[in-house]
């Protein structure tokens, strides 16, 4: 991953964009293990869940949402995945994620990352364990290429 000011330091909250920059070089990075499954997965940030959205989630705020994955069909590995015709979509809610990095003290790159591989693991039915399993691996791998610098 490229290191850039964008993922360390922020002073003011990311924007719309640099949450889409962050989500799309976060997005390049995934292992072929999740690879497999999004296929050519497209991101959309936006600042909270739409109406729609909060109703059919029975959000109580809009806070209460990160992330939302949306299949463009069923939810099948391997050709379908990487069909041309077939683009899922996460959308990633920046004022909760906002919210979280506050909170968290974080690095905003992390929490985002996190975002994802919930959002892609719950949909495809992984386990909390499988889950977790991608987050160590990401962590470390981001880990090991910072101390490498």
């Amino acid at each position: 991953m490229e290191t850039k000011s964008i993922f360390v330091g922020f002073t003011i909250p990311p924007s719309l964009e640099d949450v889409t920059e962050i989500a799309d070089t976060i997005l390049d990075d995934l292992p072929d293990g999740l690879q497999k499954y999004i296929g050519k997965m497209k991101i959309i940030v936006e600042d909270f869940p739409d109406a729609f959205i909060e109703q059919e989630m029975e959000l109580e705020t809009p806070f209460d949402l990160l992330g939302c994955y949306q299949s463009s069909g069923p939810a099948v590995i391997g050709h379908l995945a990487s069909s041309a015709k077939r683009q899922d979509t996460l959308y990633l809610y920046r004022r909760p994620i906002l919210d979280v990095w506050i909170e968290s003290g974080e690095n905003i790159a992390h929490v985002i990352n996190r975002v994802m591989i919930h959002e892609i693991g719950h949909h495809f039915g992984f386990s909390a364990d499988e889950i977790e399993m991608y987050e160590e691996d990401i962590f470390a791998a981001t880990a090991a290429d910072m101390s490498a610098s």
